[in-house]
């Protein structure tokens, strides 16, 4: 079989970068088909089988190269592909907690960055848990819900054993979270160590490959970082919030100087089983989560999850604008949340504090000004000086 030159011309065409690899892959056998056939001789001749084309063969080793490069190509195209899927989300974390003006901290909180050594190979994939728990009336609930938090999210959940995180496991990981959140309000009834006027509001926030999922019943809050903008992934739960008033009163509630029943600052929470019908009946109160499920792209820089002693003296904006700032000076999600805390109190919050900050990616450094050309200063010489300075020169 004889290479026509526009063979080897294509050759080069389909090395280019940024072309789909399916087209690669049916030119790539177009070369491969060319190679082998250069290999054989007319099967016209009885005594031949096989014989290789003299090595000096110039379109020989042309088409070898060109098969050679592509090979090439397409393995470092597989590395690129492969290590930026590795790349986002990038998984890390810092928090703070302080006791602010309360006399006791009532606040719990979690941090997971890698759920895979918890709980084994079903979540290899980039995986992590974050929660966060705002007590009231003691620390019981938020320290109850702390301890069991692995067994009724993880262990005792019922979720599809498979590895495609598809929509039907999306689907069954919301309703997942939903059950969690009433089996732990069933499981505050029922523990002894826990008084009934105690009780506590939660937000948890799951990360499993480019998935996010944030459930919450209370006022903590989620807000996502999307390229400097904040985005709310979570409901406050309060009497001023419209649909919760309407919701409690629906049920028999009141709202009195925006408290639920003249008690409580929130709509929804654990516990509080003082508050509550007895089980199995509709209460004002409930514990049933608004659960949010998104697809990070690399627009999503981080995400900050805390207790209403941050939110009550700063707005989503500002809390993520000052934790981007920090971002960008030190790149440690440590201290953006101990910075948070501290703007919290400089704000004179005056609840428990708790902060906690998940980074998806490393930010971009803010860019340093250019340094500033030194501007001569110009003198202006008189003309008696000008004359002595041509004459010294003249001399020279």
């Amino acid at each position: 079989m004889i290479v026509s030159q526009n063979m080897v011309a294509e050759t080069e065409v389909i090395c280019q970068p940024g072309m789909p690899a399916a087209v690669l892959d049916v030119q790539y056998h177009h070369l491969r088909v060319a190679k082998e056939s250069a290999l054989k001789v007319d099967v016209s001749s009885p005594t031949t089988t096989t014989a290789p084309p003299p090595s000096s063969s110039p379109i020989f080793e042309s088409v070898s190269a060109e098969i050679t490069r592509f090979e090439s190509a397409v393995n470092r195209s597989e590395i690129v592909e492969s290590s930026a899927d590795r790349v986002f989300p990038s998984i890390r974390s810092g928090s703070c907690a302080d006791i602010g003006t309360r006399p006791s901290m009532d606040d719990e909180h979690i941090r997971i960055d890698d759920l895979s050594v918890h709980l084994g190979s079903f979540f290899e994939r980039p995986s992590a848990f974050y929660a966060v728990f705002d007590g009231h009336g003691g620390p019981d609930a938020a320290s109850y819900l702390k301890r069991n938090a692995m067994r009724f999210f993880f262990e005792d959940a019922d979720l599809p054993q498979t590895a495609d995180t598809d929509d039907v496991f999306l689907e069954a990981l919301v309703d997942s979270h939903r059950k969690a959140f009433l089996a732990a309000d069933m499981a505050l009834a029922d523990e002894s160590s826990v008084n009934s006027s105690c009780g506590t509001t939660a937000l948890t926030a799951l990360v499993l490959g480019k998935h996010l999922l944030v459930a919450n019943a209370g006022d903590c809050r989620a807000v996502l970082c999307k390229k400097g903008t904040a985005v709310d992934m979570s409901q406050d739960h309060r009497p001023s919030y419209l649909p919760e008033r309407r919701r409690v009163e629906q049920l028999g509630g009141y709202i009195e100087d925006e408290y639920l029943n003249g008690y409580l600052s929130v709509t929804r929470a654990l516990g509080d089983w003082d508050m509550k019908l007895p089980c199995g009946s509709t209460s004002p109160l409930i514990a049933e989560p608004d659960v949010r499920q998104i697809l990070l792209t690399e627009d999503d820089e981080f995400l900050i999850i805390g207790c209403d002693g941050i939110w009550d003296v700063m707005t989503s904006q500002y809390a993520v604008s000052l934790v981007r700032r920090g971002l960008r000076r030190h790149d440690d999600p440590e201290l953006c949340a101990r910075e948070l805390v501290m703007e919290a109190s400089r704000l004179n919050s005056s609840d428990n504090l708790t902060a906690v900050v998940i980074c998806f990616s490393s930010p971009s450094p803010i860019e340093s000004c250019p340094p500033q050309r030194r501007r001569l200063r110009c003198c202006g010489l008189s003309e008696e000086a000008r004359n002595r300075l041509k004459s010294l020169l003249e001399g020279n």
